[in-house]
């Protein structure tokens, strides 16, 4: 099974960056802990700060790979093309956050991702990522 983490803007900075909310591991050092943990799993990470590139590579791997999972970051709540992207390919995706979107700033509540998404997993902190994995390899 080939599975992509795609992350979005600001989430290079984890380990740095609010470590209170977001832990003091960098994403780096968690995804070499995902791939141990998932070694029957082909897994790839991508990240970037530019909405553009994140809908490009979702068309990219949105035909071909089994499975999405994506943490647009502050694009969730901003980014109706990033949103539209979703809708448009077949892969499957697992929206992931970090923090408790729900527990946030008012703004943070929306998704442009969700309505296209499988399903959404937030507040576990990376343990999101591993859950997400999961649902993946445990769908009917």
């Amino acid at each position: 099974m080939k599975i992509i983490i795609i992350n979005g803007p600001n989430l290079n900075l984890l380990g740095k960056r609010e470590p209170e909310v977001y832990g003091d591991k960098t994403f780096e050092d968690y995804f070499r802990d995902l791939q141990m943990q998932f070694r029957d799993v082909e897994l790839e990470y991508f990240q970037s700060n530019i909405e553009g590139e994140l809908i490009d590579k979702l068309q990219e791997v949105g035909f071909s790979y089994q499975g999405i999972i994506l943490n647009a970051a502050s694009y969730t709540h901003t980014s109706v093309g990033l949103g539209d992207a979703v809708k448009a390919i077949e892969t499957p995706v697992v929206e992931v956050h970090i923090s408790n979107i729900a527990s946030r700033e008012p703004f943070r509540h929306e998704s442009h991702i969700s309505s296209g998404a499988r399903g959404v997993i937030f507040g576990f902190g990376l343990k999101g990522y591993a859950l997400a994995i999961r649902s993946f390899l445990e769908q009917d």
